[in-house]
């Protein structure tokens, strides 16, 4: 189980992006947490001089394994406005929390009325999280609930993901804006090979986006790539 290792010390750690540390070579990564002695997770804890690091494994997060797998964009930092499509029980949104810190906002969005009962808890522990229940396949009806955005990151394993990217980003993404998009394959078509879904929906995006990176994520998750677009 989780808890604080109060000997440990800042020795061996190093920040690799804004908010994000890591230690030595190990293949997970940490933030400062915003919830100091709160493990939502089961997540290790760990007391350092600069604060409370939280453990933020890859196997666990898209982005995680993303950020490990040698991803350089990294627009999720202190003080970004960030729309989380898909934010599940909330673990990657609580990391994202952490980067974004006291001065960013973050909009976690599930459709599953069972998983944001869980995503409220772990946003009473933060006041720069705002779960919300709403489909994301239809943005025109949260507007009046979220503002305009630095970072869009979408996790939603539908057939459409593109789609359901791109009404969002019309909607909510600032000009100049940074847009995440963890594609799940076998999601879009099972029968097709992965390395043909991603090349097709990458010449998908290419019509209204600059592609920076596409990353794999592989080992961490199976038949995924990771696309990290900006908004013309």
């Amino acid at each position: 189980m989780g808890g604080p290792d109060y000997s440990a010390q800042n020795r061996g750690f190093r920040e690799v992006f804004k908010g994000v540390f890591r230690r030595g070579r190990e293949r997970r990564l940490y933030t400062l947490s915003l919830a100091p002695s709160k493990s939502h997770f089961d997540e290790d804890l760990i007391k350092t001089p600069m604060g409370e690091l939280r453990e933020w494994r890859p196997e666990r997060s898209k982005l995680a394994a993303a950020l490990l797998n040698g991803m350089k964009n990294m627009a999720i930092k202190p003080s970004a406005k960030v729309l989380y499509l898909g934010a599940s029980h909330g673990y990657t949104p609580s990391f994202v929390s952490d980067i974004i810190g006291k001065k960013g906002f973050l909009f976690a969005l599930d459709f599953s009325p069972e998983v944001v009962r869980r995503l409220v808890l772990v946003s009473e522990e933060r006041e720069n999280m705002a779960p919300l229940l709403e489909n994301a396949v239809l943005p025109a009806g949260y507007t009046h609930r979220v503002s305009r955005v630095d970072v869009i990151y979408q996790d939603v394993a539908q057939p459409n993901q593109v789609e359901i990217l791109m009404k969002n980003v019309d909607i909510f993404l600032r000009r100049g804006g940074t847009a995440y998009l963890a594609l799940k394959a076998r999601s879009i078509d099972f029968s097709e090979k992965p390395k043909a879904v991603f090349k097709r929906a990458g010449d998908e995006l290419k019509r209204s986006f600059e592609i920076l990176e596409e990353v794999p994520l592989a080992p961490f998750e199976k038949d995924h790539m990771m696309f990290v677009v900006r908004k013309r």
